[in-house]
């Protein structure tokens, strides 16, 4: 299983980015990225400047959104869809797509969901729920 580090994360999206800047060849895992950076041009700028993105500390108590999980989390959800794992994921996300008529728009409820399983999972000491996770999203699809 990879597990890169925050750092290797980080310098990831930010040549990522200077790829896509420069109109260079992408990896296929670059090119999944580049999606979401270009759906992001507020992170445009802490991008083009690898080393404030590396040494930028995100917490809760400032309120700011980490740009690096927000991109992580939209590269695990379409990585989730693509495999339809958690079984039946694809059709949720694809179903509030329809319904938000935005593949965007679906991903941050995505998001929303794969956050609390995390949350919930960390301060359980359980494993992530995959079908409390299944069952926010596809609640979010139909209501």
């Amino acid at each position: 299983m990879f597990a890169p580090s925050q750092i290797e994360v980080r310098r990831f999206f930010c040549a990522t980015y200077r790829k896509l800047r420069d109109k260079q060849p992408l990896i296929p895992m670059e090119a999944l990225a580049a999606r979401w950076i270009e759906e992001h041009p507020e992170y445009f700028d802490l991008l083009a400047d690898e080393e404030l993105a590396v040494n930028t500390v995100y917490t809760v108590e400032e309120g700011k959104t980490n740009p690096f999980l927000h991109l992580s989390m939209h590269l695990t959800i379409t990585e989730q869809v693509s495999i339809d794992q958690p079984t039946g994921i694809r059709q949720a996300v694809e179903l509030l797509a329809a319904r938000r008529n935005s593949l965007h728009e679906a991903q941050h409820a995505a998001m929303d969901c794969l956050g609390e399983m995390i949350w919930a999972s960390q301060r359980s000491g359980l494993p992530p729920d995959g079908h409390q996770y299944l069952d926010c999203v596809r609640k979010k699809a139909t209501s």
